[in-house]
């Protein structure tokens, strides 16, 4: 490394998207009337699930290992989430808090893979890991859909957030000027893609090319001509 990996605008990203993961990970299991080991557990797994990855694949000490905090704020917001009603968090409040730790987790991968001199492209892509793996993890463990599964905006979100980190990245260094300017500028069009799409469910095109995919059992692309329904 060149340089600090973490600076005082990444490390306040760091701890809102450890901070909002993990809740949104103990609320899963509240709102499945877990015992308080499970709101725990989603709470460490989903805070810390997408930066364990990157650190992994980038080669660094994993963060959460190095850093006693780390998991001291998620069991922090386990208790947290423990003691307020889950009604609290019904709508969309929690859909918004959850777009804050992906913009906030989106430029801090993205940052930290630079930092450690990956080039660009994985960069951005560190940072669509960061955002997005831990949600995975949550949703696996839990049974539930998972939002990547979705048309709606929520990938797309943490690329863009992570694509404009490592762009004004770039342009810092090219300039001899402070990245401060990239992160702000990554972390609010990560967060506010993701907020227009929640409010106006915003979704990419879905494929169409298997819109009728044969029924179990039914006549598939290697019938024999003619034995098929009409085209």
């Amino acid at each position: 490394m060149n340089e600090i990996i973490l600076t005082p605008i990444l490390d306040w990203l760091d701890i809102a998207g450890i901070a909002v993961f993990a809740l949104t990970g103990a609320l899963v299991a509240a709102k499945e009337q877990q015992t308080f080991v499970t709101m725990a557990f989603f709470a460490l797994v989903t805070g810390v699930g997408g930066g364990t990855v990157r650190d992994l694949l980038i080669d660094a000490p994993v963060f959460w290992i190095t850093d006693p905090w780390v998991a001291v704020i998620c069991l922090s917001t386990a208790v947290f989430a423990w003691f307020i009603p889950v009604r609290l968090w019904e709508g969309k409040l929690l859909a918004y808090a959850d777009a804050v730790g992906l913009a906030a987790y989106a430029v801090l991968g993205s940052a930290k893979a630079l930092a450690y001199g990956i080039p660009p492209v994985p960069a951005a892509l560190m940072g669509i890991i960061t955002g997005c793996v831990g949600g995975i993890i949550r949703d696996i463990v839990a049974g539930r859909p998972s939002i990547i599964m979705q048309p709606e905006l929520y990938v797309t979100a943490a690329a863009l957030g992570a694509t404009m980190t490592v762009a004004g990245g770039i342009i810092a260094v090219l300039a001899g000027v402070a990245s401060f300017w990239g992160w702000v500028a990554g972390f609010f069009a990560g967060f506010m893609l993701r907020a227009m799409a929640i409010r106006f469910e915003l979704a990419l095109p879905t494929y169409k090319g298997a819109e009728n995919p044969p029924a179990p059992g039914g006549p598939s692309d290697h019938s024999s001509p003619g034995s098929g329904p009409p085209g």
